[in-house]
C-alpha cells in the first residue's frame, strides 16, 4: 500500500519556517507526505537534521518503509571492520527518520515502529560484537577459535534485557545487556585468557554501539543489570551467573529476566541459559510474596522521583504516579506470581502479558483492556517527547510552550493532549494501586475478648511462621480479618483451637500469608476448613501450597471429568525432562485436585456420590499419565517393552470409580509379551522379570516419599495367587488362573476390575476377557453359600465394629458391596457399581425389590457418612473430637439433624440391612465349604 494512503494523523508545524526548510530539503514530497515532513521538520529540531542530511533517501524509502529499512540491514555484514561503527551510525540516522515518520503518521502501530527499534538494535549488537571478537581472535587471544570460526560467537551471548528483550524499545531508548560466555567450550588452562578475551571484546562493543563521534551514536549500552556489576567484569561465565542467581537472585532480577532473549553471539548457548534460570524466574508455587516486593520497589522510585499528586508540567511518564513502569509492574508482578504454574503468561511483551493474564482469567478483560489501551498512548507520548531532541527523557515538558510543541508534534491541541494525559494517568493509577497497595480491610466482627485476648494467640507470635519481621508484618494486616472469621464461627473456641493448629504447624509463613493478604476470600475458605475438620487444618499446615489451585479463577468450576484431568496432567508431565521432577509434578498437581474434590463436597458444590467419583478421576488420571513416564524411564537402561506392553489395571473401589480423600489404590498389573522372551537394551530383561521389576517401578513411582509427599499407597493383593503370585501377570496366565483357579472371592473381586492405564489395544482385550468370565452366570447356591462363609469369616475377624464405623458391620458398606458383587456374579452381567448391581439383584429375585432399594438407601447413608468422616479426620470417627463444624458438615451429607439422629438412623438402616443379607444367604453353619478363602 502507498504509504501516502496509511498516513492517519499528522503533525504540525510548530515553526512553519524550520518546516518549510525540511520542505525544501525534499521537494519531490506532495501530499500529505509533504505536510508530515513539515509538521515533523517544524517541531522536531532533531529529525530536521535528519531530513536535511537524508532528504533524497527519504524519497525512495517511503515508497517502501519496511522494504527500505530490510535493505538498510542488508547492507551492514558487508561493511568491513575497520568501518563498522561509522556505517552503523549511519543507519541508525535512517532507520530513526525513517521509523519516526511511520509513527508520527499513523502508518504503523506502536508494535511495529518498537519492533523495527529493537530488531535493528539485535543486528547492530550481533555485528559489534562479532567485530570485536574477531579482533581478539586474530590477535590469537581466544583459545582455539579462528577468525573465520565465530558464526556462534565462539561460546559467547548477548541477552537483551527489558525493553530490548520485549520487542519494545522507545525511540531514543539506551539498550540493557547482559554478556556471558559458556565455560565449557574451553579447557580449564583456557579459561582465564578466554575470559579476559571476551570482557575486551564487550568494551569493544559497547564503544562501537555507544561512542558518540561526528556521525553521532547507535545505542547507549548499559551493561549493568549483570550479576553483582560492582564486583563482577562485563562478561561472566554462565555457570557463574547460575550460582548467583540461585543463591543470592533478587526479586527484581526475577522480573527482569521476564523479558530476556538472547540478540547476539550464540543464540542457542543463550537459551540454553535461560532454559535452566527457569525454575529462579517461574516458582513452582504461586509467589504472592511478589506483590511486597514489586510494592517495595514502586515505593523506592516514588522516594526518588516523587509521586504527590498529578501535576503535568516535568512529570514523568515513565516512573511517575500512573506512568508506564505501573503498568509494566501490574503485568510483571503478575507474570511473576503465577507463572510458574501456568507457561501461558511466560510471554516477554507487556501487552502480550495483559491479553494473556485476562485470558487465563488472572486479571479481568475490562482492567487489561484498559491498561493496554493506557500504555500505548503513553508509549506515544514518550516516543515524541524523545523525538524532540533524540534525548532518553520520559519527562514532560515544564513550560507551556513545550506543551504546544509537544502538542503540535501529536498533531492535536494542547488543551485536549493535556485533558487526556491527566485522564489517562489517573486512570492508570486508580487501576494498579489498590493491587499493589489495596485499602485496609475493615473487620466489622465484633471480636470477643475471649478471642482476641486468649493464650493461643498470644503465643502465635512465637511460631515458626512468624519468625521473620516481614512474615510479622504481613500477618499484622491479616490478623483483624482472621479473627474476625473466627468470631462468626459456630464454635469460636473450637475454630481457635483448629486455626491454632494450623497456624503452629506451618513451617514458614511469608508465601501463604502473601496469597492471603492479596487474595482475601482465601481467609474465609481457610477458616470453613478450619472450623470443620482440625484434622484437614493440620494437613494443610503442611501441605499450603494446594491453595495455589484457588486462586486459578477455575477452581469453582464445574468438575473437568478424566479426560481433561489425564490431558492436562500428561501436558504438564511432557513439559518436564527430569524423571524425578516428574513424579513430583505429579504429586504436586494430586494434590491441588484432591484438595479441590474435597472443598467442592466441604462447600455443597459436589454430592457424596460424586465427591467419590471426582476422586476416582484424580487417581485415574495420575495412573494413566504416571504410567507412561515410568515406562519411558524403565526402557532406558532395559530397553521398550517385550511385546505388546502391559495395562494397570484397577480394582476394589477404584474399578468401581468410589473412591474419598484417603483411599489407597488396589492394582494389578496384566502383560502380553506376545512371544518376546526379553527386551532389548543396555541390560536386557526376561520378560516375566522386565515385567516384574515395572510393575516394582509403577508401585514406588505412586507411593514412595518425595520432596512433593507421596502419591498414593498401593495395594496389590488382589493379584492371583495374592501375595504369593507374580507382581505382575502375564495376560495368559491371568485367563488361566481366572477360568481354572480362581476362588469365588476372587470373581467377587473381578465385579469391578476395570483399565485405568496402559495401551488400548491390550486394555480392550483385558475387558473382553472380563465380560467373558463374568458372562457365566455363577450358580446361585454356590455364590450366595460362599458369601455366607465371608461374612463370617469376616465378623470373626474384625468383630462387630464400632457404632460410628460405616464401613465395617453387619449391613454396613462392605457388607452391602459383597452382596451386590455376588448378585453381579449370579447375573451374569458383571455390573461395576454397588447401586447397579443392587437393582440386578432385585430384578433377579435374589431379593425383594423394596429390599433393594433399602440396601441401595443404606449404603448410600454409609458412604455419606464414610466420604464426609474421611475428609475431616483421619482415624476413628468421633463426633465429640470432629466438633461443632464436624458434625454439622456431616449432617448436610447424610440428611440428618445431628450426631445423634444420624446415629439412630445409621443403627436403624444398618440393622434392616443386615436382615435382608441374612434372609437371602443360607446358614453358614450348615453349609460349611470344605475349602477355606
Amino acid at each position: 500500500m502507498d504509504f501516502n494512503a496509511r498516513i492517519t494523523r499528522l503533525p504540525r508545524p510548530f515553526e512553519p519556517e524550520i518546516g518549510r526548510e525540511a520542505l525544501a530539503a525534499t521537494p519531490w514530497a506532495s501530499g500529505d507526505v509533504a505536510k508530515l515532513i513539515a509538521g515533523t521538520g517544524g517541531t522536531s529540531p532533531y529529525l530536521a537534521g535528519l531530513i536535511a542530511r537524508d532528504g533524497n533517501w527519504l524519497e525512495g524509502a517511503l515508497d517502501d518503509p519496511d522494504a527500505a529499512l530490510a535493505a538498510v540491514a542488508a547492507g551492514l555484514p558487508e561493511v568491513g571492520p575497520d568501518h563498522l561503527g561509522t556505517a552503523l551510525r549511519k543507519a541508525k540516522r535512517r532507520v530513526a527518520l525513517l521509523i519516526a515518520l511511520a509513527d508520527l503518521s499513523g502508518a504503523w502501530s506502536l508494535g511495529a515502529v518498537t519492533g523495527a527499534l529493537t530488531r535493528f538494535a539485535d543486528l547492530a549488537v550481533d555485528l559489534a560484537l562479532k567485530e570485536a571478537l574477531g579482533r581478539e581472535a586474530k590477535r590469537g587471544k581466544l583459545p582455539g577459535i579462528a577468525p573465520d570460526a565465530l558464526e556462534d560467537a565462539g561460546g559467547m551471548v548477548v541477552l537483551a534485557m527489558g525493553k530490548m528483550g520485549a520487542f519494545e524499545l522507545n525511540y531514543s531508548s539506551d539498550i540493557d545487556l547482559i554478556c556471558l560466555f559458556d565455560q565449557d567450550r574451553f579447557d580449564r588452562d583456557d579459561f582465564h585468557d578466554a575470559r579476559s578475551a571476551f570482557v575486551r571484546a564487550t568494551r569493544r562493543m559497547a564503544a562501537t554501539l555507544g561512542d558518540l563521534t561526528g556521525d553521532g551514536y547507535v545505542f547507549r549500552t548499559d551493561l549493568r543489570l549483570r550479576p553483582d556489576p560492582s564486583v563482577t567484569p562485563v562478561c561472566i561465565a554462565m555457570e557463574a551467573a547460575e550460582r548467583y542467581y540461585e543463591s543470592l537472585g533478587r526479586a527484581w532480577e526475577r522480573a527482569a529476566y521476564i523479558k530476556a532473549r538472547p540478540c547476539g553471539g550464540d543464540l542457542a548457548a543463550g537459551e540454553r541459559f535461560l532454559e535452566t534460570l527457569k525454575p529462579f524466574v517461574w516458582r513452582k508455587h504461586l509467589d504472592f510474596a511478589a506483590i511486597q516486593d514489586a510494592h517495595d520497589m514502586r515505593l523506592r522510585y516514588r522516594d526518588k522521583h516523587g509521586h504527590g499528586e498529578i501535576s503535568l508540567p516535568g512529570h514523568d511518564m515513565k516512573l511517575g504516579r500512573g506512568g508506564i513502569r505501573e503498568i509494566e509492574f501490574f503485568t510483571q508482578t503478575r507474570q511473576v506470581i503465577a507463572g510458574g504454574r501456568d507457561p501461558a503468561l511466560r510471554v516477554r511483551g507487556t501487552v502480550d502479558g495483559l491479553r494473556v493474564l485476562s485470558s487465563t482469567g488472572w486479571v479481568p478483560a475490562h482492567v487489561t483492556e484498559a491498561l493496554a489501551d493506557h500504555y500505548r498512548a503513553h508509549r506515544e507520548v514518550e516516543h515524541r517527547v524523545q523525538m524532540m531532541q533524540d534525548a532518553q527523557t520520559h519527562l514532560l515538558p515544564t513550560s507551556d510552550e513545550g506543551f504546544e510543541r509537544l502538542a503540535a508534534l501529536m498533531g492535536v491541541e494542547t488543551a485536549a493532549l493535556k485533558a487526556d494525559l491527566k485522564q489517562r494517568l489517573q486512570a492508570v493509577h486508580a487501576l494498579t494501586e489498590d493491587f499493589f497497595a489495596p485499602d485496609g480491610r475493615v473487620c466489622a466482627a465484633q471480636i470477643p475478648d475471649e478471642i482476641a485476648q486468649s493464650p493461643q494467640v498470644q503465643r502465635w507470635q512465637t511460631y515458626p511462621a512468624l519468625r521473620s519481621n516481614r512474615a510479622r508484618e504481613i500477618f499484622r494486616r491479616l490478623k483483624p480479618e482472621i479473627l474476625g472469621q473466627l468470631a462468626r464461627a459456630p464454635r469460636p473456641a473450637e475454630a481457635l483451637d483448629a486455626f491454632d493448629g494450623f497456624l503452629r504447624g506451618l513451617p514458614a509463613g511469608v508465601q501463604l500469608f502473601s496469597l492471603f493478604d492479596a487474595n482475601p476470600q482465601l481467609v474465609d475458605l481457610l477458616i470453613d476448613i478450619v472450623s470443620t475438620s482440625p484434622d484437614l487444618a493440620r494437613h494443610l499446615s503442611r501441605h499450603a501450597s494446594v491453595f495455589d489451585a484457588v486462586i486459578g479463577g477455575d477452581f469453582f468450576a464445574p468438575w473437568p471429568g478424566p479426560g481433561a484431568l489425564t490431558a492436562e496432567l500428561g501436558a504438564i508431565l511432557a513439559r518436564e525432562e527430569d524423571y524425578e521432577r516428574k513424579l513430583d509434578m505429579a504429586r504436586r498437581w494430586a494434590k491441588e485436585w484432591h484438595f479441590r474434590a474435597g472443598v467442592h463436597l466441604l462447600r455443597g458444590l459436589s454430592e457424596p456420590d460424586e465427591a467419590a467419583q471426582h476422586y476416582a478421576d484424580v487417581a485415574e488420571a495420575a495412573l494413566a499419565a504416571v504410567f507412561p513416564a515410568v515406562c519411558e524411564e524403565f526402557a532406558r537402561k532395559h530397553g521398550a517393552a517385550p511385546g505388546r506392553g502391559a495395562v494397570v489395571v484397577g480394582m476394589g473401589s477404584l474399578g468401581a470409580r468410589h473412591l474419598h480423600a484417603l483411599s489407597d489404590l488396589d492394582l494389578i498389573v496384566i502383560y502380553d509379551p506376545a512371544g518376546v522372551e526379553a527386551s532389548e537394551g543396555r541390560r536386557p530383561l526376561p520378560s516375566r522379570q522386565y515385567y516384574a521389576r515395572l510393575t516394582q517401578s509403577l508401585i514406588t513411582a505412586m507411593s514412595a516419599p518425595m520432596a512433593e509427599g507421596k502419591l498414593y499407597e498401593v495395594d496389590m493383593r488382589l493379584r492371583p495367587s495374592g501375595n504369593q503370585g507374580p507382581v505382575a501377570t502375564s495376560l495368559a496366565a491371568f485367563e488361566n488362573y481366572q477360568r481354572q483357579e480362581a476362588w469365588v472371592w476372587e470373581h467377587l473381586a473381578l465385579t469391578r476390575a476395570r483399565v485405568v492405564a496402559g495401551p488400548r489395544a491390550l486394555a480392550g482385550e483385558v475387558e473382553a476377557l472380563r465380560s467373558e468370565i463374568l458372562a457365566v452366570p455363577e450358580a446361585p447356591g454356590k455364590a450366595l453359600s460362599e458369601l455366607a462363609q465371608m461374612r463370617r469369616r469376616i465378623t470373626q475377624a474384625k468383630g462387630a465394629g464400632d457404632a460410628w464405623d460405616p464401613k465395617l458391620g453387619r449391613g454396613r458398606m462392605q457388607d452391602i458391596e459383597l452382596f451386590a458383587q455376588a448378585s453381579a456374579l449370579i447375573s451374569g452381567r458383571g455390573p461395576r457399581s454397588t447401586a447397579r448391581a443392587l437393582l440386578v439383584a432385585g430384578a433377579e429375585g435374589l431379593i425383594e425389590r423394596d429390599d433393594a432399594a433399602h440396601l441401595a438407601a443404606t449404603y448410600r447413608l454409609c458412604w455419606s457418612l464414610q466420604i464426609g468422616a474421611r475428609l475431616i479426620t483421619e482415624g476413628r470417627l468421633d463426633p465429640e473430637a470432629v466438633g461443632a463444624g464436624g458434625c454439622a458438615f456431616l449432617s448436610r451429607l447424610t440428611g440428618t439433624d445431628g450426631p445423634e439422629a444420624l446415629q439412630a438412623r445409621l443403627n436403624e438402616m444398618t440393622t434392616r440391612a443386615a436382615q435382608i443379607i441374612d434372609s437371602a444367604l443360607p446358614d453358614p453353619a450348615q453349609d460349611e465349604p470344605a475349602q477355606d478363602q
